[in-house]
């Protein structure tokens, strides 16, 4: 582990390699699992803000399940989550005319509808955060729905935080993510990488 001010760093997040592959995969990690994706407690308030621009987008299904609970809920274990249809879509998810699956919320920030991007954790997939008091620990969570992720990230040689630089930056910043790159750079060097 490295640790960078209040963060721990799982050692997986440096040697593990990852790319994702959409063209293999279609985006099945935003429609599988048992709950939505995680919620920071002030995403709420854009998911709610940027719902208007991304409704028309939406399914059917996925705008009843909005009207009945919201866009989010607390999940078993009490976390907020996005809401999901059908025990497994996050409302979020849209299809191209390929049946690659994507965020809508992503499409409206790229077409400038909105000044949101998504939700931090989806962001970051496959790293999840924890908050355990006053530290935050960045692990790598290994999917099976993201065998082709590994195979072309051991292929093109891409760390986990190398694929994953853009949102790391968002959540703690530049100067954060340089100094892992040092940490990165001495793990090498001691061969422990």
């Amino acid at each position: 582990m490295v640790q960078i001010d209040d963060v721990v760093v799982s050692l997986d997040v440096f040697t593990q390699k990852f790319l994702c592959n959409l063209d293999a995969c279609k985006g099945e990690c935003c429609i599988e699992g048992d709950s939505g994706a995680p919620v920071e407690d002030d995403e709420l308030v854009k998911l709610e803000e940027v719902l208007p621009f991304v409704w028309d987008d939406l399914s059917p299904e996925a705008q009843e399940v909005i009207n009945k609970q919201g866009v989010c809920y607390r999940d078993s274990d009490g976390d907020l989550v996005t809401s999901i249809v059908g025990g497994k879509d996050c409302v979020f998810t849209c299809y191209d005319e390929k049946g690659y699956c994507f965020c809508a919320i992503e499409k409206a920030y790229r077409e400038g509808k909105v000044d949101f991007y998504k939700p931090i954790s989806c962001h970051l997939y496959p790293i999840r955060i924890g908050d355990y008091g006053p530290y935050k620990a960045v692990n790598y969570h290994k999917w099976s729905v993201c065998h082709a992720a590994w195979l072309l990230g051991k292929k093109e040689n891409v760390a986990v935080y190398q694929f994953l630089k853009e949102p790391l930056i968002r959540k703690f910043g530049e100067a954060w993510y340089r100094e892992l790159e040092e940490a990165a750079k001495e793990l090498k060097e001691r061969g422990m990488i």
